[in-house]
């Protein structure tokens, strides 16, 4: 699968402004509802745009005003590419960048090894520009810029949303789709090790862009991990995340920590020399819940995205999972499957390859690990394709063909 770099791609500001005007009239004007879907990143808009082209009334509801830089990896994997393409998303279109190849770096040692999928690199601010329009064109009733304070179950089986304005609004069924961000009385259990990511734009220097082109690096180090790989108009994404104490080491300052960094990863530095950042700081995110499944949830209440899963993020997969969990809570809802039911079996279908997710992270912050794993995939680059497969989630009959024969 190609993505050609010179493909013609729509206007992201125009997209915006098309967003704005529709959104703001939407805002004025009471809609009777069937469903709610509160978040508009990846999982909700999915989940907005299917329910949508199945005859639903679909209410959007999302904070931010406009789509946005996000702490997040960008790595949209063969499943993710499947489910987008469903969706009426052509990555291509908006500059999405191929990706074929994975290099691991630790210390001083590096190696690399293929893709057993294809895969591609797209900022976060315009597959979400362009997950908003199509919602929109699907005839989601979209309300950008509007925080929800509370979400209730009533006593006559409906759920009640106040927004930060003081309206409010009813629907039988709610999707719960706030990614990393928790809703006031929907919050999931800290991790212990409490995680802390950041993401960070370059402009690489040229050979360093040339050397890393189609490729994503996953570096490791004391404490954490991260992984650069380039993105749209020649720029490269780079997003670390690290364990709070480590931080705390370095006086917070995330200069200290990327300092650090490379110190401890040749390799990064190498790729950062002569690199310009192209953001004031970092976008930042703490307490990342890493290997949450939600258990259970309440009647009529869809929990879908971060909020049903949060894999570790070196495997590449968190926009896959938006994605899946998207389209199997849209399926059970549209069969009339009880909420709590599909979460129980959303759970069930994650769980071996989550835990097998978190069982790798910890690996990866093991100080041996990090000195022999670079020297394994030189010897052996099956294992790349190895563990790619026993961490996805979730495999279109496609990619699973594509992996198998490759």
């Amino acid at each position: 699968m190609e993505y050609p770099i010179n493909a013609v791609r729509p206007n992201v500001s125009d997209l915006k402004k098309e967003i704005q005007v529709r959104t703001s009239s939407l805002n004025q004007i009471p809609i009777p509802n069937e469903v709610f879907v509160i978040g508009g990143g990846v999982a909700g808009c999915a989940a907005s745009i299917a329910l949508a082209r199945r005859g639903r009334s679909v209410t959007l509801i999302e904070r931010e005003p406009t789509p946005r830089h996000k702490v997040c990896g960008e790595f949209l994997s063969g499943e993710a590419l499947e489910d987008l393409h469903a969706l009426g998303v052509d990555v291509a279109s908006l500059g999405a960048v191929p990706i074929d190849h994975v290099r691991l770096a630790a210390a001083r040692r590096a190696a690399e090894a293929p893709l057993p999928f294809p895969a591609a690199s797209l900022t976060r601010k315009a597959l979400d520009t362009a997950l908003i329009t199509e919602a929109i064109a699907a005839g989601v009733h979209v309300r950008r810029g509007r925080g929800v304070q509370t979400l209730v179950r009533t006593t006559s089986n409906v759920w009640r949303v106040t927004l930060d304005d003081g309206t409010t609004c009813e629907a039988p069924t709610a999707f719960l789709a706030t990614g990393k961000h928790d809703l006031r009385g929907y919050s999931r259990p800290e991790d212990p090790e409490r995680w802390v990511g950041f993401k960070m734009y370059f402009r690489l220097a040229r050979t360093q862009s040339s050397e890393l082109a189609r490729a994503s690096e996953l570096m490791l180090y004391p404490g954490g991990y991260g992984g650069i790989q380039p993105v749209e108009d020649g720029n490269a994404n780079l997003c670390w995340v690290i364990q709070q104490r480590y931080l705390a080491r370095v006086g917070h300052r995330w200069e200290n920590l990327l300092a650090k960094m490379k110190q401890d990863c040749p390799h990064l530095a190498m790729r950062l020399d002569g690199a310009e950042p192209l953001l004031a700081k970092p976008i930042a995110i703490t307490h990342i819940p890493y290997g949450f499944i939600r258990r259970t949830t309440e009647e009529g209440l869809y929990c879908i995205g971060d909020q049903a899963a949060v894999i570790p993020s070196f495997t590449g997969d968190g926009i896959s999972i938006a994605l899946h969990t998207a389209r199997c809570a849209v399926a059970a809802y549209l069969a009339a499957e009880a909420a709590p039911l599909f979460q129980a079996r959303l759970r069930s279908g994650l769980l071996a390859q989550m835990r097998l997710a978190e069982f790798a992270a910890d690996g990866l912050n093991n100080a041996l690990a990090r000195a022999v794993l670079p020297f394994c995939l030189r010897v052996w680059p099956g294992v790349m394709r190895v563990t790619a497969k026993l961490t996805r989630v979730a495999q279109h009959a496609s990619v699973a063909a594509q992996a198998a024969a490759s």
